[in-house]
């Protein structure tokens, strides 16, 4: 895994370094396109690509800021329901026992019937947890990728081609299948009976079943290449990739990317000799100590409030244990959200292949063989 990680490093600072150069420079092996009438309608599609693309950067990287800034806060309101589960369980496997001391059986029984309750309520409530659900879907995800991929690794190429194609069409059918019934049942939510209201989240599991087909893709791909509509697709584009106008359309964006690099780093330095960007790093330390201030002061409203609510007698017990229950959670997560996505899709990436699981049943193969022989070289 480290060796993957530096190499990854490499990779990013290589492509870092190519970035950097002029285009001249990258099109190693293939000469520059000049000025020429096609630059007409190439530049402004090119412009036009840089900037959609440009934006939708932006845009990623601004949804990837709120992420990590919602995440800590949406980690601790997601805690209260379930240790509020648990907090129920505690209750309902207390009053089990009380239940069985009423019952008229031996004491051995009854110790025994007790003691059952609390082995199967402590074993029910270590997966009450967070690690326990992901390592639970985990092996769960794991183990349907590995039959989806024993499966279509032996599909023929026609039907491994239809696999794709249903998979492809299910995501916007299930989005519209999904969003058209949110749609109704709003309009009808004054004419129809309320309990119809119950579907809501039946077209939420539709919505969310595009993601048990994203296993399809990687799975299917290798067998349906092989089809030959998919190698005439394949040929037809490296013929477009190999045409005069795509290339010189790539290499004008490639060029359009550079002059913006070397106007952006221009405008930084002279915003830094400017002290346009001291100022906004000092507004931007004036608005993180106005926001650290309005926390602390709601979190000390918060302690009162606890305080008082943990006097009173029928629901004192209650929040006390929410209050040591949150003291010893840290009031931040280890590392922000988009680290620790970054680090799923890094885990998650090798699985995606079929090489993965050939491995895999090859290693299961070898050991079962080698359990075998142990009996017969005992023999």
């Amino acid at each position: 895994m480290a060796g993957q990680e530096r190499e990854g490093q490499e990779n990013a600072a290589d492509k870092r370094a190519s970035d950097e150069r002029a285009p001249d420079e990258n099109a190693s092996g293939t000469r520059a396109f000049g000025a020429g009438v096609d630059d007409i309608i190439i530049v402004p599609v090119v412009a036009v690509i840089f900037i959609v693309r440009s934006a939708l950067k932006a845009l990623l990287r601004l949804l990837i800021r709120l992420l990590d800034f919602a995440f800590p806060i949406l980690l601790q309101v997601a805690r209260f329901p379930l240790f509020t589960l648990r907090i129920v369980g505690d209750g309902l496997a207390a009053i089990a026992r009380g239940v069985i001391a009423l019952l008229p059986i031996g004491g051995d029984k009854r110790a025994a019937w007790r003691e059952q309750v609390s082995q199967a309520w402590a074993w029910l409530r270590a997966k009450i947890s967070y690690k326990a659900f992901e390592e639970y879907v985990h092996h769960l995800f794991e183990d349907g990728m590995a039959w989806v991929f024993r499966t279509c690794r032996t599909l023929s190429p026609t039907a491994a081609l239809l696999v794709l194609i249903g998979a492809i069409l299910w995501l916007p059918i299930s989005f519209a299948i999904a969003t058209g019934m949110h749609a109704i049942l709003f309009a009808k939510v004054a004419v129809w009976p309320a309990w119809l209201q119950l579907l809501h989240p039946v077209a939420t599991i539709i919505a969310k079943t595009k993601l048990l087909v994203l296993p399809a893709y990687p799975a299917a791909w290798p067998r349906a290449k092989e089809h030959p509509l998919v190698q005439s697709l394949m040929a037809f584009a490296r013929y477009v990739a190999a045409h005069y106008f795509v290339r010189k359309s790539v290499y004008r964006y490639r060029q359009a990317a550079y002059v913006a690099r070397i106007i952006r780093n221009e405008l930084a330095r002279t915003a830094e000799r400017a002290g346009v960007t001291q100022l906004g790093r000092r507004i931007l330390a004036a608005i993180n100590a106005a926001a650290a201030s309005t926390g602390a002061f709601l979190r000390r409203a918060a302690v009162v409030v606890v305080e008082m609510l943990s006097t009173m007698p029928l629901i004192g017990a209650v929040v006390r244990r929410y209050e040591r229950h949150y003291e010893a959670v840290p009031s931040e997560p280890a590392e922000k959200l988009s680290k620790r996505v970054s680090g799923f899709y890094a885990r998650w990436s090798i699985k995606l292949t079929a090489e993965y699981y050939e491995e895999k049943d090859r290693a299961e193969a070898a050991k079962a063989s080698a359990t075998a022989a142990k009996p017969a070289s005992a023999a």
